[in-house]
């Protein structure tokens, strides 16, 4: 059986005030040895983002990286997944916090030969419908997926499909996981990965719900890339 490591590739902008605190918990939760190293991409950034980063990366039992790319996720995760050389790439938002033994639990999927997928997902919120949407997340249903579950993936696999489609500027996640469960190559790992109500809390639950819904609407309709990205912006 090979001996696989992880690469966490983290895209970020402006994320300073919870950055360092993600970087701990990824070194605390994880075993040195299964990880290759931790690559912050960073999209321009204007706070103190990278510096934290680099001051971080002096004491850090993972050996961290900071690299700047053009802005937009799937551009950062693509730069990212060429700068790493773990076996195994699990792409991570800055806002979310994998669990206890994350990176044993991927290597234990990928050795079972399921080559990419996720961790179930709950918001760091009571609200009602947060939590109904985040129990929804343990099933292995493609309408159950997006980005903050986080996304782990073989490097070969990542490679064969092409990475992130760079057209995407949002719902390149969504994209890459069409391909996978177009290849029926996709596992939802049953540890809850924790991430930030941030967005709703500023811009309002039923707000975000409903445009996030006509983003997905949009795009099964034939939306194209720059249609969608423009409805976000205007509305998110």
């Amino acid at each position: 059986m090979p001996i696989h490591t992880i690469s966490i590739i983290i895209p970020v902008l402006n994320e300073a005030s919870i950055i360092e605190a993600l970087l701990t918990h990824l070194s605390q939760k994880a075993t040195a040895g299964n990880i290759s190293e931790i690559c912050v991409i960073d999209g321009g950034s204007n706070d103190q983002t990278v510096g934290l980063v680099m001051k971080f990366s002096k004491t850090s039992p993972i050996a961290v990286h900071v690299f700047s790319s053009e802005r937009g996720r799937a551009k950062q995760m693509n730069f990212g997944a060429k700068k790493c050389k773990g076996s195994i790439l699990y792409f991570l938002h800055a806002d979310s916090n994998p669990p206890n033994g994350f990176d044993a639990l991927i290597i234990s999927q990928v050795n079972k030969q399921k080559l990419a997928g996720c961790f179930k997902m709950k918001f760091d919120s009571n609200h009602w419908w947060l939590k109904l949407a985040s129990w929804c997340t343990g099933f292995n249903w493609r309408v159950c997926r997006g980005g903050d579950q986080s996304q782990f993936i073989t490097k070969d696999l990542f490679e064969e499909i092409g990475g992130f489609d760079e057209q995407y500027t949002i719902y390149e996640d969504n994209i890459l996981i069409n391909e996978l469960y177009k290849r029926k190559q996709f596992v939802v790992i049953q540890q809850w990965i924790v991430t930030s109500a941030r967005l709703y809390q500023k811009k309002g639950i039923w707000r975000v719900q409903y445009h996030f819904l006509m983003i997905y609407m949009k795009k099964w309709l034939g939306g194209s890339a720059d249609e969608i990205y423009k409805y976000y912006k205007k509305h998110i």
